[in-house]
């Protein structure tokens, strides 16, 4: 059995899938509380990007990971994972967007399939950790602002020149 075949056999997940249960509470028990996470991958696979608290969003990030990962691995022709599928989303038609989609799009990464970023809070309104959580790849703006190119900011040029004029002046005291 060559190397290539053996990663096929290793989970190739990046996000732990906790095998205790965050306390998520709901009215209607853990049959509610499984229901809302199904309709936050659900969610997350249609939209690819979504803002929810920050508890929810953790714990759903390892099952659409998990999720993704399978479809990957298996394929659409492997019945538990056909049926994992089914389970986690909601909408049908979404079954077709992760192995059509969603799949050739993340066969070759070796990072998570998911991203989540803190969203800012509210000050007067709730005191929730909000979060954002997407899909990588998504065909929407990013979210962290490139700070690569920044260099031409007022700001920016303003500390330059004067760390120049500080550099001068330090060295005409050495000079003198």
């Amino acid at each position: 059995m060559n190397q290539a075949d053996v990663t096929k056999l290793i989970s190739q997940l990046r996000i732990a899938v906790r095998p205790s249960q965050r306390n998520l509470k709901n009215s209607d028990g853990p049959e509610g509380r499984l229901l809302k996470l199904r309709k936050t991958v659900t969610a997350l696979m249609k939209h690819e990007r979504i803002e929810l608290y920050y508890n929810r969003a953790d714990e759903a990030r390892g099952y659409a990971e998990l999720l993704i990962s399978n479809a990957i691995r298996h394929g659409d022709r492997h019945k538990a994972t056909m049926e994992l599928a089914d389970y986690w989303l909601l909408e049908k038609q979404l079954v077709h967007k992760l192995f059509k989609v969603l799949v050739p799009r993340y066969e070759n990464y070796n990072v998570s399939y998911t991203r989540m970023y803190r969203a800012p809070r509210d000050y007067p309104g709730m005191y929730y950790r909000q979060s954002v959580l997407e899909l990588r790849g998504n065909p929407y703006p990013s979210l962290v602002m490139d700070q690569s190119h920044n260099r031409n900011l007022l700001h920016n040029v303003l500390l330059d020149e004067a760390r120049k004029e500080f550099r001068r002046k330090k060295l005409a005291d050495l000079v003198n």
